[in-house]
């Protein structure tokens, strides 16, 4: 009898298992506190956009920006992990040109898709091993390395192309189907996208090469003391970059139908970097999501194929951009409070 007036006292004790939040708060922690900005951005600009043009929600314009973001969003994606790093990739633009181009040539000799794309992925980590060891052993700075690779390889791509297109894949079911295939009704594009952003976003989430990322790009020497092979983990990152570079590279081949060492890479950095930046990567390293990036990506896909389809002039899409990125940087440096240049 004792016993059990115990036990029910027990279990009156015990605590209520704690409510299930609602599904508000649910997607507010999907999509991330730091992102709501974006979303509601993105959410003013698609209003405003359709408001002037209903075109615009054309499921056709959708998978339209869809597809043109993939290129860029790559490059964002695999940005985003070396910026959380504490570095910085400007050449990724001048790789998928140099891929580009390698695809094409090797195609067109091979007639084999398959071997180009791969040579190209080839080249693509040939890049990346290159940048990594020049800051790593080198001891350079990572934009000093990037910015003068990111001549190298376009001054490559342009000498064994003679600055012009090479070859055509239109005709080849391999890249056909990578420019305008589809796998259950949505573009091949974006599922390549989608995969490798999910891939990246798990990593960085729940491993422990994420983890130590983050951890180097907040404090390198608490890092290194740590235990974290710092050399290894900046050669390791820049070899993606320079991987997923290729990739992008193939598939702007894909697009255009023969490979491009310049005209369809050329602002590819600046456009990747602007989207990690507003994405709310920052520059300084350790913090930022992919989520972020992605939302950025998208919003700037939005705002470039809403000037089109507004019929406005494409030089605002530039300097759009670069008003994006200097915005980007000046919100960073605020919330991080810093002080500013050259005044007390």
């Amino acid at each position: 009898m004792t016993s059990t007036v115990a036990d029910q006292t027990a279990e009156q004790s015990e605590p209520a298992p704690p409510a299930r939040p609602g599904w508000p708060r649910r997607l507010l922690r999907a999509v991330g506190v730091q992102n709501i900005s974006l979303v509601i951005a993105l959410a003013v600009l698609v209003a405003i956009i359709g408001a002037q043009n209903s075109k615009f929600f054309l499921v056709t314009n959708i998978e339209t920006i869809g597809t043109a973001v993939t290129v860029v969003g790559l490059l964002a994606v695999v940005q985003t992990v070396v910026m959380l790093l504490g570095g910085l990739d400007i050449s990724v633009g001048s790789a998928a040109g140099l891929a580009s181009v390698v695809s094409a040539m090797v195609f067109m000799s091979t007639h084999s898709a398959a071997i180009g794309i791969l040579v190209a992925l080839v080249t693509g980590v040939a890049t990346g091993v290159f940048n990594g060891l020049v800051i790593v052993y080198g001891r350079v700075n990572a934009v000093i390395a990037t910015l003068a690779t990111y001549a190298g390889f376009r001054g490559l791509a342009n000498l064994i192309s003679n600055g012009r297109a090479q070859g055509y894949t239109g005709t080849d079911s391999t890249f056909v189907f990578l420019a305008r295939g589809s796998i259950a009704g949505i573009p091949t594009l974006i599922w390549i996208l989608v995969i490798l952003a999910l891939a990246v976003h798990l990593m960085l989430r729940y491993t422990d090469i994420g983890r130590n990322i983050y951890a180097m790009g907040g404090n390198a020497t608490a890092a290194r003391l740590a235990g974290i092979n710092l050399n290894r983990y900046v050669v390791g990152c820049y070899i993606a970059a320079g991987l997923v570079a290729a990739v992008a590279g193939v598939l702007l081949t894909a697009r255009t139908g023969s490979g491009q060492p310049t005209s369809g890479s050329q602002g590819l950095e600046l456009q990747a970097i602007t989207a990690a930046a507003l994405g709310g990567v920052a520059m300084q390293g350790g913090k930022g999501t992919i989520t972020g990036t992605i939302l950025a990506v998208v919003l700037l896909g939005v705002l470039q194929n809403g000037l089109t389809i507004l019929n406005v002039n494409s030089f605002w899409q530039d300097i759009a951009q670069g008003f994006l990125l200097v915005v980007a940087v000046i919100i960073q440096q605020r919330r991080r409070g810093l002080r500013a240049v050259g005044l007390p």
